[in-house]
């Protein structure tokens, strides 16, 4: 059952969040051997403003570990 949560700066038309959560699901699929009824695909807009506080800070700064595509930024260092 993956579920698969992107989120991204506001401002992205819908049609390129179905297009984009269309690939997610079919790469799944693809990938995973998964059914297509057992995946589902979140899309969450965030303000460029809260970024850091609301993605970097509580999702990916903790979890580094976890992740597999790790970012090329780290908005604390200057």
């Amino acid at each position: 059952m993956p579920h698969v949560v992107v989120k991204l700066y506001a401002g992205r038309s819908e049609e390129q969040k179905s297009r984009l959560a269309d690939q997610i699901a079919k790469d799944v699929r693809d990938i995973l051997s998964s059914k297509d009824a057992s995946i589902s695909v979140a899309i969450e807009d965030v303000d460029a403003d809260d970024w850091v506080e609301k993605v970097y800070r509580t999702d990916i700064a903790p979890n580094l570990d976890k992740l597999y595509k790790k970012p090329g930024y780290n908005p604390f260092k200057e």
